[in-house]
């Protein structure tokens, strides 16, 4: 049975598709076999990173230095499949690509782009981005982290927190307030002074890696900041890259909850008839086919509307604030349908949903992306009351 009733898939192209393919048989064989045992476990499998490096996913959307240079549909398509594996394993690509090797692309210096991105897009470097703090999430103007010139060198203070991969990471992207404003620096997590600790338990991200990291007195050279990022406009453009990611992958769980849930009710049988066709279930899933392939079709046109050079930043908003409700509401809806059955490891929907909480609240709240929208639509900015 298929999710696609309004033939989206008329709407994408040969490669296009084919990127698609590729990525989904790399999730068929090298995570939907693991990810329960994954999950459980709180584990974060590095082996898989050459798997994902050797089918171009690493700064997929970067070009030269080694990556592969693909659209933005293509790179919304593969974020979309990594997500109906696992969101953990999607952010470990989203991280990686969209905000660490971004900022290094966007904002480096030639020197910086050669050392890092060709190692990144191979895996075998990891990075992180450190923007977060433990009182400055939403507001990272607020930012405490800062930096300051000694001699020719910058020692950095200050604490990250929920910053995924720092703890296997070989370089941080740190975000610092400094005297003329924020700069990002390149701080390879060798450096004395820096420490990333991963935080343990989570009820959500299972099979991915959050940590705090710690900065304490960490010297690096001036030629570890980052040329080109000037003001809070340096991470946000980044930002924007994993933003885009999302409304794409979020809708990658959803699907696959969807599907889960058809699947099921098409095999369990309730009062001597298979569940799918009782009226109640059949409203639940059209509802959940409907939501979906709306959000679909706005991740695509956001797509289209990136690769012509169109795309501005509160569209961005829009398309991860539709996608995560939309995403997380399916999943919901899916475990409800699968009953007490639904609770289990074996079917994905419940596992999705709790992951998707985190999606739902990183790369911007929900009341951050509420904003962004008010104020492209009013001109007036709310953010402080």
């Amino acid at each position: 049975m298929t999710t696609d009733l309004l033939d989206l898939e008329s709407l994408l192209t040969d490669e296009e598709r084919a990127v698609r393919a590729r990525v989904r048989a790399l999730v068929d064989r090298e995570i939907r076999p693991h990810i329960a045992d994954w999950f459980e476990r709180a584990h974060f499998p590095l082996d898989l990173v050459p798997k994902l490096a050797a089918e171009g996913l690493l700064g997929m959307h970067i070009t030269g230095y080694g990556c592969a240079g693909r659209s933005a549909v293509e790179y919304g398509i593969a974020m979309q499949e990594l997500e109906a594996g696992d969101s953990g394993i999607r952010t470990f690509v989203s991280v990686q690509g969209s905000l660490a090797m971004s900022a290094i692309a966007k904002h480096g210096s030639e020197e910086q782009k050669q050392a890092w991105l060709p190692r990144m897009a191979a895996g075998e470097a990891i990075g992180c981005f450190g923007l977060t703090e433990p009182n400055a999430g939403s507001d990272p103007g607020a930012m405490q982290t800062f930096a300051r010139r000694d001699g020719d060198d910058w020692v950095i203070d200050g604490a990250k927190r929920w910053i995924g991969l720092a703890s296997i990471a070989d370089v941080a992207v740190i975000w610092a307030q400094t005297e003329e404003g924020v700069r990002g620096f390149l701080v390879e997590t060798s450096t004395p002074g820096f420490t990333a600790t991963a935080i343990e338990p989570k009820l959500s991200m299972r099979a991915s890696i959050q940590c705090d990291i710690a900065l304490e007195g960490v010297r690096v050279p001036e030629s570890a900041r980052l040329p080109g990022a000037r003001g809070l406009r340096g991470p946000f453009e980044c930002l924007n890259e994993a933003r885009f990611g999302i409304a794409w992958g979020a809708l990658g769980a959803g699907r696959d909850a969807l599907e889960t849930a058809l699947a099921y009710a098409g095999e369990r049988e309730v009062f001597g008839r298979p569940l799918a066709g009782m009226q109640l279930t059949q409203a639940r899933l059209a509802e959940m086919v409907l939501s979906l392939q709306q959000a679909q079709l706005l991740a695509l046109h956001l797509g289209r509307r990136k690769d012509a050079g169109l795309l501005r930043p509160h569209e961005i908003s829009m398309g991860k604030l539709a996608s995560c409700r939309t995403a997380i509401t399916i999943c919901r809806e899916a475990r409800a349908l699968l009953g007490g059955n639904g609770i289990s490891l074996e079917h994905s929907p419940m596992r999705h949903a709790a992951n998707l909480e985190s999606v739902r609240t990183y790369e911007g709240t929900d009341e951050v992306h509420t904003l962004v929208i008010g104020q492209a639509l009013t001109g007036l900015a709310a953010f402080r009351g």
